[in-house]
């Protein structure tokens, strides 16, 4: 039991950007749009966070790098994101190819952005990170609980929330009353990017000292696949996020378990995948996903 609970902080340091980006995924996707580019705005986010970080450690301004730093990654993701909304908003355009665009954008602008600051594919290492409190947590579980938390009330306890959901199941019928479908639409996708851009900062502060193009490492993939088995809902997506975030860190939390120490690390790398292939599968004929999302919405024309 104790090897059980010395184990939490390190699951809920790995499950925390799963869970906030996948909730940024839910809020997209409960708009109407489908975003498959969440790990590459999470690289995006992950590798403007951790260039602003050594920049301004190097500088002599690491009192505040921190919090700058999440907060230009967010930016920066959430600037990228707009592409993906103009695309699939504007243009109607295949919401797939769209995110499987930026995605592929994103692993390039990464590497030159690091070969333009820093002359190498990756950026430097910087020196402090965030630290744990007195229960050995890190900042970013609290973070991911107010996005959850934050997020279950816009949905549902606001009239914002209501017209978000109402563009994602009927958006004809929503812009009949007055909601402005792109507009709610615009939101969804931005959101996602912020979100993005905040989980990928949250693992190069908490999990690395650097970023490189494996950093991600598919964890955007992953919170993609939460969405799902959560349902598009807050609680479900935090149960999957959960579940996945887990599955992954028993790579690195096997060793302090005697029975799993002989076990090859490989096994315990392939698990999260694989856990998140079955899900899906076994899900796979349930549809509640909402019934207007990655379809391209055409304002009525009076």
């Amino acid at each position: 039991m104790n090897l059980i609970i010395s184990s939490i902080p390190t699951i809920l340091m790995i499950v925390s950007p799963i869970l906030i980006t996948a909730i940024g995924g839910m809020i997209c996707e409960r708009s109407g749009v489908v975003n498959i580019a969440l790990e590459g705005l999470m690289g995006i986010g992950a590798c403007a966070c951790a260039s602003t970080h050594y920049l301004m450690e190097a500088g002599g301004s690491g009192r505040y790098s921190l919090v700058v730093a999440l907060l230009i990654g967010m930016v920066i993701s959430a600037l990228f994101s707009l592409i993906h909304a103009v695309a699939a908003i504007n243009f109607n355009a295949d919401q797939t190819i769209s995110g499987t665009g930026i995605n592929l954008l994103a692993d390039g602008v990464t590497i030159f952005a690091s070969q333009i600051l820093f002359h190498a594919d990756r950026t430097k290492e910087f020196r402090i990170g965030m630290t744990t409190d007195a229960l050995g947590l890190y900042p970013t579980a609290y973070i991911a609980l107010a996005v959850v938390l934050i997020a279950w009330f816009v949905l549902y306890k606001t009239p914002f929330g209501l017209h978000l959901r109402a563009c994602g199941e009927h958006p004809a019928a929503a812009e009949s009353v007055g909601i402005n479908v792109r507009r709610i639409r615009y939101v969804g996708v931005i959101t996602s990017g912020v979100l993005s851009g905040l989980a990928g900062g949250c693992i190069v502060l908490t999990q690395t000292i650097q970023y490189t193009s494996n950093t991600i490492n598919g964890r955007g993939f992953i919170a993609i696949a939460a969405v799902a088995f959560g349902r598009w809902t807050p609680l479900g997506v935090t149960g999957a996020a959960f579940l996945f975030g887990t599955a992954q860190a028993l790579s690195v939390i096997a060793t302090n378990f005697p029975a799993l120490k002989s076990i090859p690390s490989e096994v315990f790398n392939i698990i999260p995948y694989a856990i998140t292939l079955i899900t899906l599968i076994i899900f796979s004929g349930k549809d509640y996903a909402p019934r207007a999302s990655g379809q391209p919405f055409t304002e009525a024309r009076s």
